[in-house]
């Protein structure tokens, strides 16, 4: 086990229940590098007595951050912080965990970037891509990413168009041009652990709205907003949602925009994974261009590699404002991974490498559908991850454990929960890292046969 960690925030996050600010700074100080995997928290009573608390916000505090996946109570021993809190796990051999696009010999992907950076050494512009890029990147790169995303937003001009280092740094840094530090912003139940990450670091309080079949329901956002004294930005990831793999069909869509209409409401949309989606439904940023701010990332159509992301405007937005965040959050996008993406995307290269990651995508989610329990995964055929209901006799910890334990790695569905009691009934496979479909086969006939068969007493265990 970790060493002791003397560790008490030096402020807590404003606002909101007491107990979530502490789980917030709990997160905060791992994501900064304060807590480290394996370090043990302060006792409850002593971190309350230090905070000048009770002990009972201390005991929610901490059962908050375990739900997040934050940290990892050992009976008799105490809290640690998570991930490192029993060294002799065994050694992971099929990961599940990381949401990757997967690399079909079809792609060429070694080839394909292999010339694309000799490509960039007989540039004679060359010189220029070793210096510092214009945040937002240049105007021919961001033709290119008018150009890519054309054919879902409809008359896209490059003015509203900036090219960011990856959707992680486009969100940190959109984030600070639009909500207020301390403010309120809204998304669904489970979402993507990176958009909490960026509005703790805004101070941010995420406010969780009703979902069903159809993705975030409009009546429970109207609700919301009237609730809360009227949050101003919503984030949402519309299709294959991440982790759910829920698509909102084109009426959910429009009901969505008409209560953001309503309300004046900001819609922070991220589209991963509408390139790979067949057939297309309309992003909300050509539904309601006016109050939509788009991210369209390449990690999940191409490769995360490229670390290449586009951020597509309102018009009229205030471009140099943007500029400036891009700028203090990341300087610039890196500019030899810009002009591969650029060149693909001009040559047609990234279409064809697209069409084969689709096409792989649709098989495996295939083989998952054969492999898992019928009606256990909820998923986008086109996708690279599925949401598994578990059985009552299995909490998702104690899944992602034994997976653990059976050489398979995946993600227990609290690492994706806004809410501090989120029900412990999911998990998140991921299907495209495994390096090939007979591997994936034999992962998730691993995966089945744990739903089947329940947990291992103890004393089984040899």
């Amino acid at each position: 086990m970790g060493s002791r960690a003397e560790w008490v925030p030096p402020t807590l996050p404003p606002g909101g229940a007491l107990y979530r600010a502490i789980a917030d700074a709990i997160a905060m100080d791992i994501a900064s590098g304060a807590l480290t995997p394996g370090m043990r928290l302060p006792p409850h009573r002593k971190l309350a007595d230090a905070l000048g608390v009770d002990l009972t916000t201390v005991t929610r505090a901490y059962a908050d951050a375990r739900a997040r996946g934050l940290v990892e109570a050992v009976v008799g021993r105490g809290t640690y912080v998570a991930d490192a809190v029993n060294p002799q796990r065994t050694k992971v051999e099929l990961d599940l965990s990381m949401n990757l696009p997967p690399q079909p010999a079809s792609a060429n992907l070694a080839l394909r970037l292999g010339r694309a950076m000799a490509g960039l050494t007989r540039r004679p512009d060359l010189s220029s891509l070793l210096n510092y890029q214009p945040s937002g990147g240049g105007d021919g790169d961001r033709r290119a990413g008018a150009k890519w995303l054309s054919s879902r937003i409809p008359d896209l001009g490059a003015d509203r168009v900036l090219v960011t280092g990856g959707a992680q740094m486009c969100l940190t840094a959109l984030l600070a041009v639009l909500c207020e530090w301390g403010g309120n912003i809204l998304s669904d139940p489970f979402t993507y652990p990176g958009f909490r990450m960026a509005a703790q670091l805004r101070g941010l309080y995420v406010t969780p709205v009703k979902n069903d079949a159809m993705g975030m329901v409009p009546e429970a956002l109207a609700s919301v907003v009237r609730d809360s004294g009227g949050p101003v930005a919503v984030y949402l990831i519309p299709t294959a949602q991440n982790p759910t793999g829920t698509t909102m069909p084109l009426e959910r869509r429009h009901a969505i925009v008409k209560v953001a209409r309503e309300h004046n409401l900001i819609l922070i949309e991220d589209d991963a994974y509408g390139m790979l989606a067949d057939p297309e439904l309309p992003p909300l940023a050509a539904l309601a261009p006016e109050r939509v701010w788009h991210i369209a990332s390449l990690s999940k159509c191409l490769t995360p590699g490229l670390r290449v992301a586009y951020l597509v405007m309102p018009p009229g937005a205030d471009v140099p404002a943007v500029r400036v965040h891009l700028r203090g959050t990341a300087q610039m996008a890196p500019p030899l991974s810009v002009a591969v993406a650029t060149a693909w995307i001009e040559d047609g290269t990234a279409q064809e490498i697209l069409s084969a990651i689709r096409q792989e995508a649709e098989e495996r989610q295939t083989i998952a559908r054969r492999e898992l329990p019928l009606g256990s995964m909820s998923a986008h055929p086109q996708a690279h991850h599925g949401w598994i209901t578990l059985p009552p006799f299995w909490t998702d910890r104690a899944f992602a454990e034994a997976a653990r334990r059976m050489g398979a790695a995946v993600i227990p569905g609290a690492a994706f929960a806004m809410a501090p009691d989120p029900p412990a009934r999911f998990v998140r496979v991921g299907l495209g890292a495994a390096p090939d479909q007979q591997v994936l086969t034999v992962a998730l006939r691993r995966l089945a046969a744990l739903m089947r068969n329940g947990p291992v007493a103890e004393e089984e265990v040899v």
